[in-house]
């Protein structure tokens, strides 16, 4: 059976890449994943940064259970009033309910439009931007990710990635992450800066306080929508519950999906009324979706909320990240960066991060690259990985580089 899986795999399974993983899991619980031979794995990416709340956290899956039992799908988004979508999205309001020295001119961000996916989050905001603003520029980083869709791969910073898809959207410009003097080319032009505030297909990339907060000015000054992905970043990943809230700034449009589902597939493009409120007319229906915001998906992203609010796992990753940075001391590790439970060791190269990853792997943990910056070791565990599970994974990590 097993034999038949794996070859079914390679025949109808569409394959982006020549060296898939190809492990069979058959069952994932908190933070570990069993192979179909009954091996475990210590799972140090949360199948890239979605499982916060670890493999099928008990609380979603009551939550998944109990939508289950009332509907599934009943009609497109933003027609009937559907509780968990409803609930979900005032829950994310009030994530989002506090002051800033840095303010965005909209207010407060109260309206959230349910995607499928971060890619779909992206294309809803870039067209809400275009919209709102009457202006086509995008500004978006070098080596930056925001999806595969066409437009969200425009606003892609690494030309390798996007060459052969070409021609892709006119009008975007790349700056470079935590350099303040690109910020002279945000203008009265430019309809959005879409960022991430943490840079992560770039290697997990920390910018200074001052570099965000001259940011934000300059997106005020201009009149340009300042666009936050906190794709990767938000639910509790770095060590608050958004990663702008350690930058005291406010965002005119969030972006969120990954670990925002619990496990189950979902995003979101947030802002305020104001600003949103141009999807209703000229046209009517100005962004539809089928599937946004399924009830079922809603459910289990409230509930992984309320875990990751209720267990603090956002401030207990700040340590759970300092203990990983602690251990992971070697000659092979040039360094570790970034902030709460988003972090990358960087070595010499891929060849000897390859044949590391590769070496884990085979002892049980996995651990993966980014898409532009090939010489790191991803390390985004689940938010609830306990200081044993650190150490054990770091002890696996370590005895690999000794060899």
């Amino acid at each position: 059976m097993h034999i038949s899986h794996r070859q079914h795999f390679f025949d109808h399974i569409a394959q982006t890449s020549d060296f898939p993983l190809a492990l069979e899991i058959e069952k994932a619980e908190g933070v570990y994943m069993y192979g179909t031979d009954g091996k475990r794995y210590l799972d140090l990416i949360s199948g890239i940064g979605v499982s916060n709340v670890g493999h099928r956290h008990p609380e979603v899956l009551a939550a998944l259970h109990q939508q289950l039992d009332k509907h599934m799908h009943l009609l497109v988004y933003g027609e009937f009033i559907q509780s968990t979508q409803v609930q979900l999205a005032k829950a994310l309001a009030d994530t989002l309910n506090f002051e800033s020295e840095n303010p965005s001119p909209f207010g407060k961000i109260d309206n959230v439009y349910f995607t499928n996916s971060g890619t779909e989050a992206v294309e809803g905001a870039m067209k809400l931007a275009k919209r709102f603003t009457g202006r086509t520029e995008f500004i978006s980083c070098y080596n930056a990710y925001h999806g595969s869709t066409q437009g969200a791969l425009s606003l892609s910073g690494a030309e390798s990635f996007k060459r052969n898809f070409r021609p892709l959207l006119p009008g975007i410009r790349n700056i470079e992450h935590g350099n303040s003097a690109d910020l002279q080319f945000i203008t009265s032009k430019t309809a959005a800066v879409i960022i991430e505030i943490i840079g992560g297909e770039s290697g997990v990339r920390v910018p200074t306080l001052d570099y965000i907060k001259a940011l934000r000015k300059r997106c005020t000054e201009v009149g340009a929508l300042l666009i936050l992905d906190e794709v990767q970043t938000g639910f509790g990943r770095t060590g608050s519950f958004w990663a702008f809230e350690q930058y005291d700034i406010y965002p005119d449009v969030l972006l969120s999906a990954k670990g925002m589902g619990g496990g189950m597939p979902i995003g979101a493009f947030m802002s305020s009324q104001e600003v949103m409120s141009v999807f209703k007319n000229n046209p009517v229906l100005g962004h539809i979706t089928t599937f946004g915001g399924h009830p079922v998906s809603s459910a289990a992203s409230l509930a992984a909320l309320q875990v990751t609010l209720k267990e603090n796992l956002a401030q207990k990753s700040v340590a759970k990240g300092d203990l990983f940075k602690s251990l992971l001391v070697h000659p092979k590790i040039k360094e570790v960066r970034g902030k709460g439970l988003m972090l990358a060791a960087e070595m010499d190269s891929f060849e000897v991060l390859k044949q590391t990853i590769d070496s884990c792997i085979a002892k049980g943990v996995i651990t993966d690259w980014f898409l532009f910056c090939d010489n790191s070791m991803r390390l985004a565990p689940p938010l609830i990985i306990t200081e044993e599970q650190i150490r054990e994974g770091c002890r696996v990590i370590m005895e690999v580089l000794e060899q």
